[in-house]
């Protein structure tokens, strides 16, 4: 964080009713619009991977949401991780929240598969040139589909096992 320290604590001990107003200030009351909510449509996010940041005094003040999704194919279902939204509320945008959050979930994905946990790929829809730095690319989801408008360069994915994941396929919710 630039100038201030973040306390990270898991996503589920945070009253919903915040998360969602953290979510609105960040990214207005038409977010449900987008087609990031299509994807992961009546999923609940992954406890273990969402997280919550509070301020030096202890106001939230950013959170991240890990989703269940699904890549179909002609084959079947395979399974990711949807990361975001990643949210900072207004007055605090560009102070690290956002990296804290991105790092610490990346950190913690790592952990979980060092102790046995399936790692899966995670997609997301956002800027290459922010979320690169975790190894995010659109180099191999140029044959993926999303239920809604998305601009292609902009859906990007990382992680193990990537390179095996099918070339073509429609993301949407987790079936499975």
């Amino acid at each position: 964080m630039a100038s201030t320290t973040a306390t990270l604590i898991p996503l589920e001990a945070v009253d919903p009713a915040m998360i969602e107003e953290v979510l609105d200030r960040a990214f207005g009351p038409d977010r449900h619009a987008r087609t990031a909510y299509r994807i992961r449509e009546g999923m609940a996010w992954l406890p273990g991977l969402s997280l919550a940041a509070l301020d030096e005094n202890d106001m939230l003040v950013a959170t991240i949401q890990c989703w269940p999704i699904g890549l179909q194919t002609k084959q079947g279902q395979v399974p990711l991780v949807m990361v975001g939204p990643v949210a900072v509320v207004p007055e605090r945008q560009g102070e690290g929240f956002g990296v804290g959050l991105m790092s610490a979930m990346i950190a913690e994905d790592a952990r979980l598969a060092a102790q046995g946990g399936r790692a899966l790929p995670q997609v997301l829809i956002g800027d290459a040139e922010y979320y690169g730095r975790w190894g995010f690319s659109a180099a191999l989801t140029g044959g993926w589909r999303c239920p809604g408008p998305y601009e292609q360069h902009r859906l990007l994915a990382r992680g193990h096992g990537l390179a095996a994941m099918p070339a073509e396929g429609m993301l949407g919710p987790w079936e499975g």
